[in-house]
């Protein structure tokens, strides 16, 4: 179990980048860059111990700078979209950036992933009530202004990478502020599981632990109606290609309603590469997961040469544009509140 920094250069204006590479005694690494806090690269081995990249990721680090595709970023203030890019909170109505057509968009112009944060290195680290269970991660810190994009209130932000053993990576965020707002959170990974470049991922297995999904506009923004997956294109409730039905929906890019939410950490999707054996499992204590399939790629630098539907996003988080409909689970963040959720990818072979 290993945990080594290097720089990685700086950005246009002046700040340092640092890269980071987890490393287990089973195989997996996994490299970070404080440039967004960032997933670069997942190396995890195959059925016959060949190990691969599978999280897709841009040649270097000036394209981490602008990012237009959010390749392995967190992003916020707030994950998705918020119509219309305004608010009202106690009310006072919040007018955000727009990015997207009319909506504002994973936090706007310069978001998270456009910010360099703060890194903490996590060595040894054993969790209470578990013995001898070592942990190696970093940790990154950012405080996001009063006003940034248009959001209020200073928030606090840490995010912690953390692998395991077992090959298990997890990611826990924690958020303060100093006055009433909206955060979501999400880690924005590109993943195929064949491998970083190794072609479309339509054969991928797929499988969700939710029966009901988000209807949405053509903007992509939630309607209001949580609607049932059954006999519509978007049902993975059982273990389905994610190409047997992607012409009829249309390319994925939806949120799913993870079944019996209840804030602890619950399966949400299992995806499986049957060339390589692959398995990738997603729990989380957050209530929904965005499905995308990298439907913009394409081949330009902006989506780093990828093709469309070469990749797939599990994006953990609450519901989109939640400001808006108050039967959704809240978003508000109040002083003394802390923001807290927690996702694991677990990976194994079959």
């Amino acid at each position: 179990m290993n945990v080594h920094g290097e720089s990685w250069g700086q950005t246009p204006d002046g700040q340092d980048v640092k890269l980071y590479t987890l490393t287990n005694d089973n195989g997996m690494s996994v490299q970070l860059s404080s440039l967004g806090a960032a997933i670069i690269e997942v190396h995890v081995p195959d059925r016959d111990g060949n190990p691969a990249n599978v999280n897709l990721r841009a040649p270097n680090l000036d394209d981490y700078v602008d990012n237009p595709s959010g390749f392995g970023v967190i992003v916020g203030r707030y994950a998705n979209r918020i119509a219309r890019g305004r608010f009202m909170l106690d009310g006072n109505t919040c007018e955000l950036a727009v990015n997207n057509g009319p909506n504002h968009l994973h936090g706007g112009i310069r978001g998270f992933q456009h910010k360099v944060w703060t890194p903490i290195v996590i060595d040894g680290l054993q969790l209470p009530g578990q013995d001898q269970t070592e942990l190696i991660g970093v940790g990154f810190h950012y405080e996001s202004a009063d006003g940034e994009e248009g959001y209020p209130g200073k928030v606090s932000v840490l995010v912690s990478y953390t692998l395991h053993r077992d090959n298990r990576l997890t990611l826990s965020y924690q958020a303060e502020a100093d006055a009433p707002t909206v955060i979501n959170l999400t880690n924005h990974a590109y993943w195929n599981l064949g491998g970083a470049g190794s072609g479309d991922v339509l054969d991928h297995e797929l499988q969700i632990s939710a029966d009901r999904y988000l209807d949405f506009d053509e903007n992509v923004l939630p309607t209001g109606e949580i609607l049932p997956v059954a006999g519509s294109p978007f049902d993975f409730s059982t273990t389905t290609p994610i190409g047997r039905n992607i012409e009829q929906a249309g390319g994925y890019d939806l949120c799913y309603a993870i079944n019996e939410w209840d804030q602890t950490l619950r399966h949400a999707a299992t995806a499986r590469d049957p060339k390589t054996g692959r398995v990738m499992e997603v729990h989380t204590t957050e209530p929904g997961v965005q499905l995308y399939t990298a439907e913009h790629f394409d081949s330009s630098a902006g989506s780093a040469g990828y093709a469309a539907r070469h990749a797939f996003c599990l994006e953990c988080q609450h519901f989109p544009d939640s400001p808006h409909h108050e039967d959704f689970p809240s978003t508000v963040l109040r002083p003394g509140e802390q923001y807290s959720q927690i996702t694991e990818h677990r990976f194994s072979v079959d």
